[in-house]
């Protein structure tokens, strides 16, 4: 069944397991999230929900928005984010989801902004390779040979160049649920997960279990 929330990156820790073994794990916030908005097929063509998530003021809701909640009787949250579930029709507009919805062994996708580097030289950014730094060499970082010299004449689409590094929506597959911490909402996932400590992330039963 897939479920999903959304929460908070709290950071990088390790536990250990039975046997001893040190399993580097990511702490996550997640939930309470509150059940904003049921799509129906009949109303809206298909089947999703929209969750909830982080307290805010009511001068940071817009008016749009504050009438969404209000129609719908929730308290203003500061992050609704819209997922497709297989269980809407049990859900209830106004229930909370809790991390409890998950547990120990689970496998989960958790997707987030990735760090900005800002702009970045194609070493850093692509893992390419410099050129001789001795020998008189004069071409040492920059990106190399754009295409061929008379046909296509022309640099291909998609090459390597330095540009913007990070500032991206990434999803990590398949990440091991260590353990749930249902008393203080927090998520251990195996692994490391995108974004900075204090950015928002989604976790999503995995496409691949």
């Amino acid at each position: 069944m897939k479920q999903a929330l959304i929460g908070k990156k709290v950071g990088m820790t390790q536990v250990f397991k039975e046997n001893g073994e040190i399993v580097p794990v990511t702490v996550i916030e997640a939930g309470p999230c509150v059940v904003l908005q049921k799509k129906t097929i009949e109303v809206d063509g298909y089947e999703s929900v929209q969750l909830a998530y982080g307290d805010v003021k009511e001068k940071h809701v817009t008016k749009p928005v504050q009438g969404q909640y209000n129609k719908n009787g929730v308290p203003f949250r500061k992050i609704i984010k819209e997922f497709r579930l297989d269980d809407v029709a049990t859900l209830e507009t106004g229930q909370e989801l809790k991390v409890d919805i998950f547990e120990a062994g689970d496998r989960v996708d958790i997707s987030g902004k990735s760090k900005g580097k800002g702009f970045q030289g194609n070493i850093k950014r692509h893992g390419q390779a410099r050129g001789p730094m001795s020998h008189g060499s004069k071409y040492h970082r920059r990106p190399g040979a754009m295409s061929a010299s008379a046909s296509p004449g022309e640099v291909p689409k998609g090459k390597n160049l330095p540009g913007q590094m990070g500032n991206k929506n990434v999803t990590t597959l398949n990440l091991e649920v260590v353990q749930v911490d249902a008393e203080n909402n927090l998520l251990l996932v195996k692994g490391a997960v995108p974004g900075s400590r204090g950015s928002v992330v989604t976790i999503k039963t995995s496409v691949k279990a």
